[in-house]
């Protein structure tokens, strides 16, 4: 078996990356956060100093700290006499909404730790999270309850039981945590084929708190974004560091959440001071024009590999950051300097407050500075293990062979990332790539062994497997490839519908493609580098295939099968199940903009998502423009 250190470092560039000198040092100096203060503390002591002050704002509606402080109380009673308290989990299936954030501050209130779980999820997926995670309580509400699992949790409907829950107390109930105690739990994708839940305690969180408000100088004059999809550990350090500092947290819609030029208008009018974005739509922000004088101070990102530097002008810091669900969202980050266009990446930066970085060889040993090992991260970030799982807690949380007898408790263990990584002569840290199969695609974090086990289990499926493909401008999809069993007649939609049934839709493969067996290597593995590329002669498909028919489908055939990195694609074919998505659909519009002149709402995709029916669209807008036009202006636009 080839050497996976070896191999990269090979790959690597001599001389090492040229890499940003911008990096704030202060990042990465040890801070000491007093035992037990809580996160509920810190937001008690905002809400008491500042009262009136927006804490939270989504379009029309906002609370202030006061507003938010009474309604959390309330519910933080309720739950106590729901019996929640320590180490019992709540968990919350609601969507991205000021709601979703009262809840979570109502179980830490309550002493609770909580568990975000998307209701967009699979029925059979929120169920094994469920029951896997026993809460004690089940926060939604009574359009989401009825695709809930029973057992022996409360399910409270936090709509129905409004004026149930106005009659509690508005006062902050008795702080019972400690920083020992479990603060969340959040599902990741496993690669034993089930998703795993980890468990991070108030300790953990509050040194991504204090870091994150000393590194970014939070205040309470700053104003804070809130992007992240439920589920998605970002949520946290979204929601929390600001909510301690008194600053106020902003919300936008769905539509303005994934187009990157809509994004830039509501960040630009809500006067946003600090953004995260995900690696994928902090590339295409980047690009934009912004105006000179705007609010926003930092642009922080992460979650995926960052491809980009900013351009010289940019009128705010972009910082990328790196971090595992497991060390509690963040373990290093640094500033990317403006103006700087190189042939290498931008690296992950420096360890965060408290956190220690270690770059090991297959022995465990500490490699020279320059050389690739896997990553490890030590320190205050490291979570608890896994939920119900003691022996991949122990698989992956080890005990920290660097640790000395005075060291605080949070280096006695090491958590071993799978990342590939070396130490470069300034101290930052390059990323390089994984040990394992595990593949990130929109900031996902992705195990393919995970969809394999779901997917052998059709009836019609002999063996599988599941890789990540690179697209344009450095989109990745997830790419299926199938042994069919004899006389097997399956289109792509029967593969993705029996896969949604189990699996949320961020792993639902774009591509499936057929082989009569899978390469292999000598040792008899798949050899997926030997994997043929997609195209329409290999490829399932929805159904028959139909090629353009007019000039204007054609060309809208070509801007999807670009964008999407397929060879062909059917005018009958639907964007989002070829693996399209909000952020490839906000390009496709803008193609569309370019090349037609018309403008095509983001909504309209949905509505029409085949080329078939979105050439009918654009036929009628081009027909009311011209209707609209004057004679000079039509024969321009002909000529």
């Amino acid at each position: 078996m080839s050497n996976p250190f070896t191999s990269l470092r090979a790959s690597y560039k001599d001389n090492g990356p040229q890499v940003s000198r911008g990096v704030r040092r202060q990042f990465t100096k040890s801070r000491a956060t007093p035992k037990e203060l809580l996160i509920t503390q810190m937001f008690a002591d905002r809400a008491m100093s500042a009262p009136e002050s927006t804490a939270l704002k989504a379009g029309a509606r906002s609370l202030t700290y006061a507003e938010l402080d009474r309604t959390a109380n309330r519910l933080a009673h309720y739950l106590i006499e729901c019996a929640v308290g320590p180490e019992s989990i709540v968990a919350i299936c609601l969507d991205r909404s000021l709601d979703s954030v009262i809840c979570a501050l109502a179980v830490l209130k309550a002493g609770g730790a909580y568990l975000p779980i998307d209701p967009a999820y699979p029925g059979e997926r929120l169920a094994f999270m469920l029951n896997d995670a026993q809460p004690t309580v089940v926060l939604t509400k009574q359009e989401t309850s009825a695709q809930l699992t029973t057992g022996a949790w409360r399910v409270l409907e936090i709509d129905r039981e409004a004026t149930v829950i106005e009659r509690y107390s508005a006062e902050a109930p008795l702080n019972r945590s400690t920083s020992e105690d479990l603060a969340y739990v959040i599902y990741t994708s496993g690669s034993t084929g089930e998703p795993k839940g980890v468990e991070i305690t108030h300790g953990s969180l509050m040194n991504l708190i204090s870091w994150h408000q000393q590194a970014f100088d939070v205040t309470r004059a700053d104003r804070a974004s809130h992007l992240a999809a439920v589920g998605f550990d970002a949520s946290v350090w979204e929601t929390w560091p600001y909510l301690a500092a008194g600053a106020s947290l902003h919300l936008p819609d769905e539509d303005t959440r994934v187009s990157p030029e809509h994004l830039r208008d509501w960040l630009v009018a809500e006067g946003i001071t600090i953004s995260f974005l995900p690696t994928v739509l902090a590339e295409r922000a980047m690009t934009l024009d912004w105006p000179e004088n705007i609010a926003l101070r930092f642009l922080l990102t992460g979650a995926d590999t960052l491809h980009s530097y900013p351009p010289a002008g940019l009128p705010f810091a972009v910082i990328n950051n790196y971090g595992p669900t497991e060390c509690t969202v963040v373990s290093t980050s640094g500033t990317v300097e403006h103006g700087v266009c190189r042939d290498v990446l931008p690296t992950i930066g420096l360890p965060i407050a408290n956190t220690k970085i270690y770059i090991l060889d297959e022995q465990q040993r500490q490699v020279s500075e320059g050389s690739a090992g896997e990553l490890y991260i030590g320190g205050a970030g490291v979570a608890r293990g896994y939920l119900n799982r003691p022996d991949l807690t122990a698989e992956k949380f080890i005990e920290n062979p660097f640790s000395l007898p005075f060291d605080k408790d949070g280096n006695a263990r090491l958590y071993r990332t799978g990342d590939i990584a070396q130490f470069l002569p300034n101290g930052e840290i390059a990323y390089l790539g994984r040990v394992d199969d595990q593949i990130k695609v929109m900031g996902y974090r992705i195990e393919p062994n995970e969809i394999v086990a779901v997917l052998n289990r059709h009836a019609e499926v002999q063996e599988s497997v599941v890789v990540a493909r690179d697209i344009v401008c450095s989109e990745r999809q997830l790419a299926a490839y199938v042994v069919l069993k004899s006389e097997a007649q399956l289109t792509a939609e029967d593969l993705r519908g029996f896969l949604r049934a189990e699996l949320p839709d961020y792993m639902v493969p774009s591509i499936f493609v057929r082989l009569d067996s899978l390469p292999t290597t000598r040792n008899g593995k798949v050899d997926k580098k030997s994997l043929p590329a997609p195209v329409a002669e290999n490829t399932l498909w929805d159904e028959v295939f139909t090629g353009p028919r007019t000039p204007l489908e054609e060309r809208l055939a070509i801007m999807l099968s670009t964008l999407l990195g397929i060879e062909a694609v059917s005018v009958h074919d639907n964007f989002f199940l070829l693996g399209g998505h909000s952020l490839l659909g906000t390009q496709l519009i803008g193609q569309i903009r370019g090349a037609f002149g018309v403008d095509l709402a983001l909504r309209s995709l949905f509505d029409a998502p085949t080329i078939a029916e979105l050439a009918q669209e654009v036929e009628r807008l081009l027909l009311a423009r011209v209707q609209a036009m004057s004679e000079d202006e039509v024969l321009q636009l002909l000529t």
